[in-house]
């Protein structure tokens, strides 16, 4: 009798403990070391064309705090980007009195070559000359451009919009496949524009093509109807997208201020990049909630660990279908500052 009792009080309370565990946690699962849980809460769809966004809504865990962006920081001349005459090597100095947030997939324009760059960076105070790891979106040029410095970077308005290019440098880590990527791009958002997008000064230049003016034209419209989705809103956090239909990437940070000043860069990305898959002619139904939980909530694979710098660390997850970047700050007791999250197909 006892130990009927006791079984019963077990599996009540499993029964309510585990739908709990399913809504809020970020992938903790049976058989996996216990995580700590990220209550969120998912606002959308938002749909403009083939582009869908939903709204990620959390609290924030590093209140208060403000970093400048690299955009910011750059256009401040708070920062120095120089060229090292290495492909997949730059280096970076902050010269103010903040932290600067540098995000990988941010492409920096100038130099040698237009450079992406490759992981997160959080750069104190009068940092000194830091290493940055970063692959070249720029095929064959090797010199000054125009007027443009050859020696440093002059500016950071774009970021990679492109799922393959984000994974064949962070996950591939090849340059030959970034290349080979960059030029799928461009040929796609050649043929939904419809005209060549390759920038004359440099064809091969994956920044230019984003600068082109049927390219900003075409993407204004999806800018135009997703960019007050966060109006009044204090607590969002991050955003999932979803283009013709299926789940993309996600973008998660510990603070909704950092967020909201990203907001504008990242949705341009995606912008361009559902540009870029425009089904003409086609309509499609926006994703599920439960498929936009399923690339938050994956928990599944081997957690690898690499040091960005003293401060930063870099853990990367990968399953089958996904794979997430954490960003880690020691600087505040190794907790997260960024999550990153990509559909592998």
């Amino acid at each position: 009798m006892k130990r009927s009792f006791l079984t019963l009080v077990a599996t009540l309370a499993l029964s309510i403990v585990a739908p709990l565990g399913m809504v809020g946690a970020w992938g903790s699962h049976f058989g996996q070391k216990p995580q700590e849980k990220d209550d969120y809460r998912l606002e959308g769809p938002f749909t403009k064309g083939n582009l869908t966004v939903f709204l990620i809504h959390g609290k924030d865990k590093i209140k208060g705090q403000t970093f400048l962006t690299l955009e910011e920081a750059l256009i401040q001349k708070k920062v120095i980007v120089r060229e090292t005459r290495e492909v997949n090597q730059l280096t970076i100095q902050n010269i103010s009195t903040e932290e600067v947030y540098v995000q990988s997939g941010d492409i920096v324009k100038g130099g040698a070559q237009d450079r992406m760059l490759v992981v997160d960076l959080i750069l104190p105070p009068r940092s000194g000359v830091v290493s940055l790891s970063a692959y070249c979106v720029e095929h064959g040029r090797w010199s000054q451009r125009g007027t443009e410095s050859a020696s440093v970077f002059s500016s950071s308005a774009n970021s990679v919009a492109s799922r393959e290019v984000k994974l064949a440098a962070k996950l591939k880590s090849s340059q030959t496949e970034v290349w080979r990527e960059v030029s799928v791009a461009q040929d796609k958002l050649s043929a939904n524009v419809g005209t060549r997008v390759n920038g004359e000064a440099s064809p091969s230049s994956l920044q230019l093509a984003l600068e082109n003016k049927d390219v900003q034209k075409t993407t204004q419209s999806y800018i135009d109807g997703l960019s007050g989705i966060l109006d009044g809103k204090t607590d969002v956090i991050g955003y999932v997208f979803a283009i013709n239909g299926k789940v993309n990437s996600a973008d998660v940070y510990a603070s909704s201020t950092l967020f909201k000043k990203l907001w504008p860069k990242l949705l341009k990305a995606s912008a361009i990049e559902a540009v870029a898959e425009l089904r003409h002619g086609e309509k499609f139904d926006a994703p599920k909630p439960a498929d936009v939980r399923g690339l938050l909530d994956d928990s599944k694979g081997e957690e690898k660990q690499k040091d960005v710098s003293s401060r930063v660390q870099m853990v990367t997850k990968e399953s089958d279908g996904n794979v997430s970047f954490e960003t880690r700050d020691r600087a505040r007791g190794d907790a997260w500052v960024h999550r990153n999250y990509i559909k592998k197909n």
